[in-house]
């Protein structure tokens, strides 16, 4: 008899079956009928001496539904939470038959609750062959959310918008390729629940930052579970575009002590959460959502490990992106680099090449860690974002932060002799104003939401061109394109892994939402029909230009020898031009190779923040330059000219 492990695992006659609780007096295995409604039995378990809880069933078999019940006292106060009337999903359940629905009953006593709980799927992974991943630092991440991508395609079969295997359709494909992108970045597919002050308000969760089940992908967004979403990584790598997962460990879509029991808390909370000190019934909210996940405990650790080897061994993904990544690395004593499971991440024989990134902060104690992660992950760099936005802003002495960014922010990631910077630089995210929003707002419009424009952040560092939000006046306008076109000018140039928000390459708009999280409509999906066709050239150009020239696929620090730092006259820069509030311009001089043509030249960037137009000179005169992005050598107000020349 093979040794029971987490999860459900075909053997050639049965499945068996283990979940794990220290503190419940009996689980029962409960298994449905083909279509998930009829309980046919349930089975009580045998704990074993890990507190692993097992049983082997004769005839079952992949496509077999199951659920479990954990008995125990019910006395949330201390932590417990044991209430056999609650159906609860397998936090090693890899596929399951419906999504979550939230009700109020999944958290009131005694109430059962096996017709809407999902069931969870016996299912038979096929693995697939370790490859490296097709992304690579330095180059283009693209962040998209699946069903705002692809449910106004008009290109894109009505059956299939809204879904993973949307993003294999060759328009898609098309919009990827032309743009350069290195990888797609899913926002999360794996299975979540809407918070409960949703429902009445008539809104519905579609970001999915509130999984209940780690492994398990949502039927919402992937009706075919793990053979789609292997199928589509698999399409996208044939064209040279890897897939980054973004994951959720910090937190449950369990919430607080009012929230609904599901899986974890029902099968042992005093494990799975992380508890304040001499209080395991309160529950510690290092994440802003009502709970945090224990991820210093050892039941926690290996279900991590196991969900990414999961989506690597048999989805074939090439990497993950960590939402509040601190909680991963916090124990009761704080963040620490070298936790356990940071550090498991790093040795696993299975992960160590996957592309790891972490967003590295959340609200609890030391909460901020930009640049604490270990060598192995990038970083999410909300610094260059906010000085990106206030240099361009017009906000007083940030030249000197321009120039520290775009040289990889070496201030940031250069700590204890490290010479590469693992910087993800990007403008806007799913979090936050989209880049038109961010030239067309000066505050948050979140009335939408339900909560008074009370959620979201207050400063965005942002603002309006005289017109707050959508205008048809044809001269704000035109501010706003060329704003968004110096943004990406920016962001394309900056040395480091970049990431662009899906559908920023051509003026999305969520017209000043700034926390569109409930807003699964028209206001976050792409409006393909009315993509502004200037910009999205624009950055197609820019994405170009950045795979012609090899300084920007580099990951090292740009010092003296790769760089110089120009004034508009063509001299170094003085401290007086660096110390100068009211200065706007810049000249950054590159070495680099131009690939097409094998050979060294010089490549300058030249940032004019002024609403003037200004002629920038150059060493060696204009006529041994040609202008790549722009009008010549005289850069229009609120803009970026880019030149190649010869390296003399």
């Amino acid at each position: 008899m093979p040794h029971p492990k987490p999860g459900a695992t075909i053997t050639p006659h049965s499945v068996d079956f283990g979940i794990h609780s220290r503190h419940a007096s009996l689980v029962e295995l409960c298994l449905y009928a083909d279509h998930g409604g009829h309980e046919l039995c349930r089975l009580p378990m045998q704990q074993g001496p890990d507190h692993l809880w097992h049983a082997f069933v004769d005839g079952a078999h992949a496509g077999t539904r199951y659920g479990y019940r954990a008995h125990g006292e019910w006395a949330p106060d201390r932590g417990l939470w044991f209430d056999p009337a609650k159906l609860l999903v397998d936090p090693y359940a890899i596929e399951i038959d419906r999504p979550f629905t939230y009700d109020p009953i999944l958290s009131q006593f005694s109430v059962e609750t096996s017709a809407i709980v999902p069931k969870a799927i016996v299912t038979d992974c096929a693995h697939i062959l370790p490859r490296p991943p097709h992304f690579q630092p330095g180059s283009l991440i693209y962040e998209v959310n699946v069903r705002a991508l692809t449910m106004l395609h008009p290109d894109i079969p009505d059956a299939e918008r809204g879904t993973v295997r949307a993003l294999t359709h060759p328009s898609i494909i098309a919009h990827l390729k032309r743009l350069g992108v290195s990888a797609v970045e899913l926002m999360p597919v794996t299975a979540w629940i809407d918070e409960r002050h949703l429902p009445p308000l008539n809104l519905r969760n579609s970001w999915g930052y509130n999984p209940i089940a780690m492994m398990a992908l949502d039927p919402r967004l992937c009706p075919g579970g793990v053979r789609e979403l292997a199928e589509t990584v698999a399409a996208l790598h044939a064209h040279g575009i890897g897939t980054i997962l973004d994951l959720v460990f910090n937190h449950t879509g369990e919430s607080d002590r009012f929230g609904p029991i599901l899986s974890m808390r029902g099968l042992d909370s005093l494990t799975y959460y992380r508890h304040p000190q001499g209080d395991p019934g309160g529950l510690v909210n290092d994440t802003g959502t009502g709970n945090t996940l224990a991820c210093d405990h050892p039941v926690v650790r290996d279900l991590v490990l196991d969900t990414l080897r999961h989506f690597v061994r048999h989805c074939g993904v090439d990497g993950f992106r960590f939402d509040l990544a601190p909680v991963m690395g916090r124990s009761a004593h704080g963040f620490s680099c070298n936790a356990p499971l940071l550090k498991a991440m790093h040795d696993d024989p299975v992960l160590r090449d996957r592309v790891l990134i972490a967003e590295p902060w959340d609200i609890g104690p030391g909460g901020y860690q930009l640049g604490n992660f270990p060598s192995c992950f990038l970083e999410w760099n909300d610094r260059a974002r906010d000085d990106i936005r206030q240099f361009w802003r017009g906000d007083g002495r940030k030249i000197g932060d321009l120039a520290t960014l775009l040289a990889g922010s070496s201030n940031i990631f250069g700590r204890d002799g490290a010479t590469q910077t693992r910087t993800v630089n990007f403008v806007a995210a799913h979090d936050g104003f989209s880049l038109l929003d961010l030239v067309s707002f000066n505050a948050k419009h979140n009335a939408l939401n339900g909560e008074q424009n009370r959620d979201g952040h207050n400063e965005n560092y942002s603002w309006n061109n005289g017109v707050e939000g959508r205008t048809g006046d044809p001269y704000v306008g035109g501010r706003r394109r060329t704003d968004v076109k110096a943004l990406l000018s920016t962001l394309f140039m900056s040395r480091g892994t970049i990431m662009l928000m899906a559908g920023d390459e051509f003026g999305r708009t969520q017209d000043g939402n700034n926390n569109a999280y409930a807003q699964d409509n028209a206001l976050t999906w792409l409006d393909w029909q009315h993509a502004d066709k200037e910009i999205q050239t624009h950055a197609a150009a820019l994405s170009a230009l950045r795979q012609r020239f090899d300084v920007f696929s580099g990951t090292e620090f740009l010092d003296s020898g790769d760089v110089e730092w120009l004034a508009p006259n063509g001299e170094p820069m003085q401290v007086g031009d660096w110390e100068a509030p009211e200065n706007g311009y810049l000249i950054m001089m590159l070495k680099t190779v131009d690939r097409p043509a094998n050979e060294l030249c010089r490549l300058a960037v030249a940032f004019n923040r002024t609403h003037e137009d200004k002629l920038f000179h150059l060493p060696g005169g204009a006529k041994a330059w040609k202008c790549l992005i722009g009008e010549g050598m005289t850069v229009a107000a609120r803009s970026v000219g880019i030149f190649v020349g010869r390296l003399d």
